[in-house]
């Protein structure tokens, strides 16, 4: 039997001692997870410091003190670490994306076509051709790549260095480095005419200049979410101050002003309605699209849309203290403590480069002194080098995770962060919003009962209800003009026609006022209405003429259907053993309803952004992987939450920039590829892994017997990146699998 939890208000706690203020570093130079780790643990290690936490995608470290640390001090500590710091200046939550000339895609193209020329030569090899650019040429063509554009791999390795760590950027600096230096040695010693490396150096670092894009691609997703929140902010608010109505900057406002939100406009900030009412569009908080009466004493919240009434709000939360601000918030500290697993190349790096130094180092004495060619030895120690430079290593990942989001976008998924596919393989539990994504999101003349009998007495009542509604632009009224074009009605002309706030619209239709609304409505013109379904939402029709008393005419039931394919999505989860889980803003009713068409057993309803972001905590709390469904801004803390985040089409730009997959259709029976797809691409990611690494434990020490001579490790290494690269492609056969 479905259980429907009904969500209290959470409460603010109000007693204890206050927390400590936290404070905000912006950083620079941070290249990777492991970059912002170091500057974690420098920052922690400062007297005074609770805690800090670093987020890549923003370039910010929000610190908790436990007792007064001037910043100074910490800037002082990520500068030692290697990175830079400046205190960030106390703003609205304001992001902005960073400004370049050029497109970030540069470096990778800069590389390829410095690197395409070295590299055909090899490629002719293949097919017979013996082709060889000459020795001076190529060391031109590789000399930008390894120092201009290969330069981010010195700095950050450099870095590592400095704090007693290994990661792959040190991996590649003296990977490329080795086969390099080699190759320029032999152009002074043999002359051109030699075979030399610097093919090696230079693809290498190229290739993994495009899993360094692909990464900061997905890094910014953040920024983007953030900065469509801030859209939704007002930048003025109309404020009345002694009887005048003024426009004030929204930075400025104070609690208690009193705001004018005139129709159409957004609301400037959180506060409660003490003049007027109207209907507001709160889709931001609870998801749901259909407007909310606002009447005396009613909350509103920022950011929400006003409908057809004139509003005077005191405002009781203004600038960081709304629930738009603590939304965006959210939303923040969620994304700043998601971290990708391709990471985990850096953490065995650490260990790797290491050993191949030392096996590097003890080759070189040991051949040296014992054969006494010191010439040989280098050649068999730059050998160990060349053929550990992490090529294969370097490959693996991001190989499988480009073929993996192609085809995953040929079938309508897009994944934007790389992280969310590889994360997506491991989720036992898929949490779904209602609104708009197991459902259509807009309500749908369910049901229309006219006063007579017969399909001739709805039709005549779904005109007239036209009729009233006819130059409406509520979700009801475009519903009503959906269902009347369907059945082929035209309306009659009607005068006069008005929005009654909070209760429907009314109309002058020949000699008679016809009446389109709610209970309440019905009630004022003195009429019993009949009791309406929980989930759905009726409207009565009634007409009332001159000098009589008004009368019933019919019933219009709407509600919002379930799409097509969400059931089909819920069995395929649970035959894959995924439990699905429905949040919704929507009453309990409603969720009860819709769970038991889709075959849901647990649904909690009633619940904000917050509350549904800690389910997710909660949730993650237990042990369990999640993935988030959604499509409104209200569900972008959830997203970002979630380890997978996973936003419908046609949803807000908020959850699509917040979440790592998009589905391109608002298919539901897409989630259930993207956990397929995910699943395929991890299995060839850990066999890519598995290749590279029983390569090098074959290779290096052969490399170091004396066994492999330079070409031959370069060779290798070519092998073995053609080995990783096509076995990745292969996920390009993967077909989405649907019941027959």
């Amino acid at each position: 039997m479905t259980s429907v939890l009904q969500q209290a208000p959470a409460s603010s706690d109000a007693a204890g001692a206050a927390a400590p203020a936290p404070l905000t570093l912006e950083i620079g130079g941070m290249t990777c997870a492991s970059c912002s780790a170091r500057v974690e643990r420098a920052l922690r290690k400062v007297a005074g410091v609770a805690e800090a936490s670093v987020n890549l995608a923003t370039e910010k470290a929000t610190v908790t003190l436990a007792a007064p640390v001037p910043a100074a001090t910490l800037i002082a500590a990520v500068e030692k670490a290697g990175y830079a710091a400046h205190e960030e200046a106390a703003q609205l939550d304001v992001v902005t994306a960073p400004s370049s000339t050029l497109p970030a895609w540069w470096p990778v193209a800069a590389a390829a076509a410095l690197s395409l020329p070295l590299l055909a030569p090899m490629l002719a090899e293949l097919a017979g051709l013996h082709l060889m650019l000459p020795g001076y040429l190529q060391w031109a063509l590789a000399t930008p790549v390894q120092f201009w554009l290969g330069a981010r791999f010195y700095r950050a390795g450099w870095r590592a260095v400095r704090a007693g760590a290994g990661n792959m950027d040190l991996l590649v600096a003296l990977g490329t480095s080795a086969a390099y230096g080699l190759s320029v040695y032999l152009l002074l010693v043999h002359g051109a005419g030699h075979h030399l490396y610097f093919e090696s150096s230079a693809v290498v670092i190229t290739l993994v200049l495009l899993g360094k894009s692909l990464e900061a691609r997905a890094r910014f997703q953040a920024i983007e979410a953030i900065r469509a929140l801030e859209s939704l902010r007002p930048t003025t608010a109309l404020v009345r101050r002694g009887g005048v109505d003024v426009a004030v900057p929204v930075a400025r406002l104070r609690v208690g002003d009193l705001l004018v939100v005139r129709p159409g406009a957004r609301v400037p900030a959180d506060g409660v309605v003490i003049e007027g009412s109207s209907e507001l569009d709160e889709a931001l908080l609870t998801g749901e699209s259909m407007p909310v009466p606002k009447s005396v004493g009613g909350h509103v919240s920022g950011g929400a849309v006003n409908g057809d009434g004139l509003l005077l709000v005191e405002a009781s939360a203004v600038g960081l203290d709304t629930v738009l601000s603590r939304i965006i918030k959210l939303v923040e500290d969620a994304q700043a403590v998601k971290a990708p697993i391709q990471h985990l190349v850096d953490r065995v790096a650490a260990v790797f480069v290491p050993v191949v130094l030392l096996i590097s180092a003890v080759t070189l004495l040991a051949w040296g002194w014992l054969t006494g060619d010191w010439q040989q030895a280098l050649l068999n120690a730059v050998a160990v080098q060349v053929i550990a430079c992490p090529c294969a290593l370097g490959l693996a990942t991001p190989t499988a995770i480009m073929a993996g989001t192609g085809v995953a976008a040929r079938h309508g998924i897009l994944i934007k962060d790389a992280g969310a596919l590889e994360t997506a393989h491991a989720v036992d539990v898929v949490v779904f919003d209602k609104t708009g994504t197991l459902t259509e999101g807009k309500p749908a003349l369910l049901r229309v009962q006219g006063a007579g009998e017969g399909e001739g007495a709805s039709d005549a009542c779904l005109a007239l209800a036209w009729s009233v509604q006819q130059h409406s632009d509520h979700p009801l009224a475009q519903a009503v003009a959906r269902a009347a074009a369907a059945r082929a009605l035209a309306p009659t002309a009607a005068t006069d026609a008005q929005a009654l706030p909070g209760r429907g619209a009314r109309a002058q239709v020949g000699d008679a006022v016809l009446y389109l609304g709610n209970r309440r409505l019905m009630d004022e013109l003195g009429l019993s209405a009949g009791a309406a379904p929980p989930d759905q939402t009726v409207s009565w029709l009634a007409r009332q003429r001159a000098g009589q008393p008004a009368e019933l005419l019919g019933m219009l039931a709407f509600g919002d259907a379930v799409r097509p394919g969400s059931r089909a999505a819920v069995a395929r989860l649970r035959a894959l053993g995924i439990r699905a889980i429905m949040l919704t803003g929507d009453n309990a009713g409603v969720a009860a309803v819709v769970a038991a068409q889709l075959g849901i057993d647990e649904v909690y309803a009633g619940v904000l952004p917050a509350e549904k972001r800690a389910r997710i905590d909660a949730l993650r709390g237990a042990g369990a992987r999640v993935a988030m469904v959604g499509d409104g801004i209200n569900d972008a803390p959830a997203l970002a939450a979630a380890d997978v985040g996973i936003a419908m089409a046609g949803g807000t730009d908020v959850a699509m920039h917040t979440a790592g997959i998009t589905l391109m259709r608002p298919d539901p029976t897409l989630v259930v590829d993207a956990i397929l797809i995910s699943r395929r691409t991890w299995r060839k990611i850990g066999q890519n892994l598995g290749w590279a690494f029983a390569y090098n434990l074959v290779g290096i020490p052969l490399a170091a017997w004396g066994l492999l001579n330079p070409v031959l490790a370069g060779a290798a290494m070519a092998a073995s990146s053609v080995c990783v690269v096509g076995n990745a492609l292969l996920l390009r056969r993967w077909r989405p699998q649907r019941p027959a």
